[in-house]
Formats: C-alpha cells, structure tokens, sequence
C-alpha cells in the first residue's frame, strides 16, 4: 500500500465564518455562535379546514405536498376527513433552491392516481425572515386556488418563513436533502438526537455466612460456593473453607447495575457434590429498589435472607415458612465510587454516582461540529459509492448525534451543543460514522465508523474559540487510512478561575477509589460489564445509538493485544527516559572534559553549593521555573490530535495490523497462529532476560549483607565500619568535595577498567543459581 505524505495527517487551522459572521477578537455572542450559519426555508402545515369531497361518495382523504423545484415533501394522508391537522414542518436547503415559487397543493389520496384539491402559491422573494429569539411566526389561513389561480373551496393554514439551523422547528422538520429515504422508522434514524447515560451503580454483594443448608447426601462434608446473577453478570464466592452446614465466606462480590432497575439479583447456594456436578441447596431473589444505598465508607446493616427452592423475588406472595436455610449478606448500591464505563486515559467524567456528592461545575463546553470534506465512500447504492455521514459526541452523560447527511462527501451540519465541565483533565470524543439504515429493509446493516478526534479540555485556553480540522484516522488490516476532515470549533469556558485551579489538587477519582480501593481485575470487569450496559440502553432508544457506535466511542477492545500498540508504548517509555540519558551523556562529556570551560565552570558551582547546601534547592527550583518561562514561547498553540508516528501506525507490518483485527478467540488458521505464536514466544523470551537481569541487580544488592557469600559481606561490613569512622571525624563539606573531585576528575587520571566497587559488585552472588 502506498503511504501518503505525514503532512496529509496533520491539524489544519481554519478560518470561518461563524454564526453568520466573523471572529471578533476571541469571544462570540450570537446565537450558535461557534457554527456557519445555514438558511432554511420553513414550511409549516397545520390543518386545513371545508376541504370539497373528491369521491363518488362525497368524502376525502387529503394530504399536502410542498414542492420546490425538484424537491418534494408530502405529509401523511388521512382518511375521510374534511378538516385534518398535520402540524409537520418541511425545511429546504437555501443552497440547494433552484426555483422561484414555493408550491403547497392538497390532494386527495386515490389508489389509481391522486386527484387535485387545490394549491397556495409564495413568491420566494416575498417570504419574511425569522431570526431567534424572534417568536415563531405566527401560520395563518390561505384560500385554496386552483391551477388557473382561481379561488376555490376550502382553507389550510399555513406559515412560511425563512430561517436558520438555530430555528426551534429545525430538529424536527422533514429535510429536503432527506427526500430519498423510505420508511418512517428510517426517518426518524437521520434526525439530530441528544442521549443520556443510563445512571450506573456498583452493586456491593458482601456473602457472610450460611446456616442450616440441607444437603441432600448428609454423609459426606458439603463444598458449598455461592453464585450470584445480576442481568448478563454472574460471579460466584470461592468455596467455603468450613464445610460443613453452616459455612462462612466473608467475600465481596462487585457488579455493575443501571438505573432504572430492571434485573433482581439472583443468589444461589450451591454444593459441589462431583467435579462437573453441582446441586443447589437454596435461592433467592433481592429487587435492587430496596437495597441500601451508602455514599461513605460506613458499613451499612447485614441482613439474614431465606433460601428457596424457587427463586422468590422480595414483595411477591410467598407461603409461611416455619424453617428455612438462611443467608446472611451485606449488600449495598455504593454512590461514592464513580463508574467507569470507559478508559480512565481518557474518560470524560469523574464525578461520583450519587448526585450529593458532586462538586459545582468549574465551565461550560462548547463544540460546534460544521463540517467534513474528502470523506471516503463507505458503501455502494444504485452502482455508486456513496457516504451518509452523521457525528456522534460524548462528553460525561451527554451524548449527542447529529442529523445524518443523505449522499454527501462534504457533509455541513453546522450543529452546536454544550456541555457542563465539572474536571478540565477530562476529554471530549466525536466519532463519525456513516449510516447504514436509511431504508426499512436496512434491519441488519450496521453503521461503518469513518474515524474520530479527542480533545481534552485541559490543553484548552479557556475563552478561546478553536477552529481546526482534523484528520480522520482508521487503522484497517491493510494499515493506517485518512478517511476524510472533520472541522471543528471548540471553546472551553471558565465560569471560576479558583474552582478549576483546585480541581488541580484534588485526587482524580472519588475518595472512595482510595478508601477501598478495587482490584484491577475487579476495574477491567466491571469496566467491561459498565460499557456492555452503557451500548445495550443507548441501543434500544428511539432512534437506537447502535452498539457498534458506543463501543467504538467507549474504546472498548482498546485492553486486546497488539504488538503495534506494544511497540508505541516502548517507544513512549524510551522516550520519557530519552531525557534521563541526554542528562547522562551530558554529564558524561563534563567528566571526560569534552569541553574544559564548561567543565571548569560545574567546578565552581559545585564548591559553591557544597560550601552553600542552603542553595541546592533553591538553585535546582529556580533552574526549573526558568526553563518553565523560557518553553513558553514554544508552547503549543492548537489541540492535540491522534498521531500515526507516536502510534506506530504508519510503520506497522501487514501481519501485526491482521493480528490485531484478529477476532478473540483467533479465527486465523492454525499455521499462521503457530507462527505468531512462535513470535511472541521469541519476544517473551527477550522481555523475560531483561527482567530476570533486573532481579539479578536487586539480589546482589539483598546479598550485601546477607552472607551468602561470607568474603564479600564480611569485605562490605569491614567497609562500612570504617566509613562510619571517616564520616564521623570528617566534615561532610570536605567528603563531597572529595568525592565531587574525584567523579570529575581529567581523562588522564581515568582509566577503561571498570571500577573496584563495580567489580566487587558483580561478582556478589544472586539467585540464579538456584533456577531450573
């Protein structure tokens, strides 16, 4: 495949015209100030009234259809009625208008061809402008004429207007661009939406204990496991360490639920009777709507549930028991931990789940989602490539998805959204996706993902409006690919100074992270469960937001293996440790006297700050703060954006990019799986050398004084008593001049044989011997 130029992956600034105007300095006041404005053409239809009777039979099924020029809206007909009321709007593109006349004509609805009531006629010229927070114009009654622009019987009122995207009628409104789209359903999927996440909780199951089970074999001890089921989640106890009828567990059980509750938690005491055989000695059903919920670290109250042989669910009919097995449990809905649903790198809410403990807002986020240009073709219609793209962004709870834009690959949405900021180290996420269900008989296509851009708000200025386009970026089993820009307006605003700079300070997660902390195992699963609740909701809205587009904003698969992201992240290492080694080899050049006056000079500033020790850190702090005011001219003036070279990505071999689409468990066959396994096997073995060589290190040091080998501790333990001795009797300023002399001393008192102390350090004992 052939690479295209870097510079066809970078961030382009843009200026445009938003809300109809351009930039004043960096702060806009309009309405949709941070998007171009659009004007529309509305027409409203609201009922018509003494429409004439058109069958034999005297009666009417009337609908109306707009037409302008080539475009063409119809509303729904309704049967037999005289005076219907439709109350629909129709928006037309005034970019796409070709015509002069806007014609609004009532017909009746016929099986052979549709028979012709009447018409209203505007001049396109004529029609007013509506600006908001103007009110809504007002619709008003029209005679019906006929083609020879007689008056004829019969009223419909209308209003016409011209407006723009910021029209409160402007979500709802048929779309002339939308005109080749069939099916209600699918209309309904190309309009501009806003969802909320569901609410998410973790559920604390903590298995005390057990009393009085009656096992069916009472001959032998029972290995007794509780197994507790909540929706798809299932987890169970480690088997009871007491066997016998009354066991004891004391374990925590963690699962994610959504609000609103719909599963109850089903428990089940269970008895290992053989190795693939397990009886159940009781149930229960608990409806999360009664559990306790706690926003600190205090225990709630434990309670003894009854064991069925039926699941019984709290609040149903049940029959009096005079004795049941019982279990005794903890269990609480923990509002003080916040619910990840998404990758803590790069997650767009922090807040806790109960509402109590959230903290004031710090700003507002304001993101205007304009346009894209050089989207790819996504699919093909009618013999041609086509694209129907439309965005989706989350921020926090809120996502939002624009209108989908019908065979375009220069789609303008021009749509403005907001959010509340309570975190500025928090990231903003819009994906585009291409819609794959725009006819009715579209129910089991599944809409592509064309790329998306994360911003994080901390590497805003506040107050600042961001125009920039961004690459699109899919990373396919035939490597890295621009799918299309996106252009975006930004601006993050600060409503207090004060409140965000201490947001600073505070620990990133709810203090409940850090009071009781949860595995990361524990994390990774419910990370997992939290996302499949998240996509599973936002799937059965009206319209869905389908799996695939949640899991792909969410970053779900983002934890499976991939040598490419492996490499990245070496390199991201070695690049954090690239300035550790510049200093190294820097220090290196002073001691070796490469350049004498800078030598001679770290003479002098090291006698004045051994002679000074009050001045190290001032001296260390003010060095730091100058490098800090000198960068400033250099900082970074826009966003950042996703990075091929820093992902690897432009460099990735063909086979590594085919194993990381690869589906878990492998779909590959067994040769080629054989091979990346002998691979990775080979990358082990390096991986597991440089760990067993670190080991090493650290057991030479254990060795020191463990008297392994009883030479060199007794050598070492000799030394240290006479460097007690000399350190005692000799000032400390006179040691570190010393020692600083000696460390820079010239080349012609060096020599290339490693040191006494390296090599008495090398030749200490360590653990390897021991090894298999």
């Amino acid at each position: 495949m052939q690479r295209p130029p870097l510079e066809d992956f970078a961030l382009k600034e843009t200026n445009p015209r938003l809300g109809g105007g351009k930039v004043t300095g960096d702060k806009l006041t309009s309405t949709y100030d941070l998007v171009e404005q659009m004007q529309y053409l509305y027409v409203r239809v609201v009922k018509a009234k003494d429409l004439p009777g058109k069958d034999v039979t005297g009666s009417l099924d009337p609908y109306v259809e707009i037409r302008l020029g080539n475009y063409r809206g119809v509303t729904r007909h309704f049967e037999k009625r005289s005076n219907p009321e439709w109350n629909q709007v129709f928006a037309f593109s005034k970019d796409r208008i070709q015509a002069s006349v806007l014609e609004v004509t009532v017909k009746d609805k016929d099986v052979v061809k549709d028979d012709f009531v009447g018409r209203v006629l505007f001049d396109l010229n004529e029609i007013p402008k509506r600006v908001p927070p103007d009110s809504p114009l007002a619709p008003q009654w029209y005679r019906l004429e006929d083609r020879r622009n007689e008056k004829v019987k019969g009223e419909l009122m209308l209003a016409v207007w011209m407006g723009t995207q910021a029209d409160e009628a402007f979500p709802e409104a048929w779309h002339s661009d939308a005109a080749a789209v069939s099916g209600s359903d699918s209309l309904s999927n190309i309009r501009s939406k806003v969802y909320l996440s569901p609410k998410l909780w973790y559920l604390r199951v903590n298995v005390i204990e057990a009393q009085d089970l009656i096992p069916s074999d009472k001959g032998r001890f029972p290995e007794v496991y509780v197994k507790a089921i909540l929706g798809n989640q299932a987890l169970r106890t480690r088997v009871s360490m007491s066997k016998s009828i009354n066991p004891m567990w004391n374990e925590d059980l963690m699962f994610v639920a959504a609000e609103p509750f719909e599963d109850p938690l089903i428990l089940s005491v269970e008895d290992r009777v053989a190795p693939n055989k397990d009886e159940v000695l009781g149930m229960c059903g608990i409806p999360l709507q009664y559990v306790d919920r706690r926003l600190d670290h205090k225990p709630v109250g434990s309670r003894w549930y009854n064991l069925e042989k039926h699941v019984i669910v709290e609040g149903e009919k049940r029959k009096e028991v005079k004795f049941a097995s019982k279990i005794h449990m903890r269990i609480c809905l923990e509002g003080g931990y916040h619910v990840l649903d998404e990758s803590t790198h790069y997650s767009s809410d922090l807040r806790p789940t109960a509402k109590v403990l959230w903290k004031s807002s710090i700003g507002i986020l304001e993101l205007g989602i304009l346009n894209a240009h050089g989207l790819q073709p996504m699919k093909s219609k009618d013999g041609r490539a086509s694209t129907d793209a439309y965005c989706v962004a989350k921020y926090g709870q809120k996502w939002v998805r624009t209108r989908t834009i019908i065979d375009s690959f220069a789609p303008k949405w021009n749509e403005q959204y907001t959010w509340e900021v309570y975190d500025p180290c928090t990231v903003v996420t819009v994906g585009v996706f291409d819609n794959g269900h725009l006819h009715s008989g579209d129910k089991s296509g599944r809409d592509s993902r064309i790329g998306k851009v994360r911003i994080r708000l901390s590497t805003l200025e506040t107050d600042r409006v961001y125009t920039h386009s961004y690459p699109l970026l899919v990373l396919h089993n035939s490597g890295v690919k621009k799918m299309g820009e996106i252009h975006l307006a930004v601006r993050f605003t600060c409503s207090s100074l004060v409140n965000m700079m201490n947001m600073y300070t505070q620990p990133l997660l709810p203090k409940m992270h850090y009071i009781h902390p949860l595995t990361i195992t524990q994390l990774d699963n419910l990370r997992h469960q939290a996302s499949q609740i998240v996509s599973l909701r936002l799937s059965r809205a009206e319209p869905p937001l389908r799996k695939e587009v949640v899991e792909y904003m969410l970053d779900v698969s983002s934890h499976m293996w991939s040598m490419r992201r492996s490499k990245a992240n070496f390199f991201r290492i070695m690049g954090v440790l690239g300035g550790v080694i510049a200093i190294g080899k820097w220090f290196d050049q002073i001691c070796h006297w490469r350049n004498p006056i800078t030598t001679v000079l770290i003479h002098i500033l090291f006698i004045i700050l051994v002679l000074y020790p009050e001045l190290i850190l001032p001296t260390i702090f003010l060095y730091l703060f100058l490098i800090g005011v000198w960068y400033y001219r250099w900082r970074p003036r826009h966003p950042p954006h996703m990075d091929t070279r820093l992902s690897c990505a432009d460099t990735a071999h063909p086979d590594e990019l085919d194993e990381e689409f690869d589906t878990f468990p492998t779909s590959r066959p067994a040769d080629i799986v054989r091979m990346r396994y002998d691979r990775l096997r080979s990358i082990a073995g390096r991986i597991q050398t440089v760990v067993g060589d670190l080991a090493t290190q650290g057991e030479r040091l254990q060795s020191l004084l463990s008297w392994r080998d009883p030479r060199a501790t007794a050598l070492f333990v000799l030394f240290c008593l006479v460097a007690a001795i000399v350190l005692y009797v000799t000032p400390f300023q006179v040691v570190a001049l010393i020692t600083g002399f000696y460390v820079l001393r010239h080349p012609r008192f060096r020599h290339k044989l490693p040191s006494v102390p390296l090599n008495f350090f090398r030749r200490l004992p360590a653990r390897t011997d021991c090894m298999l």
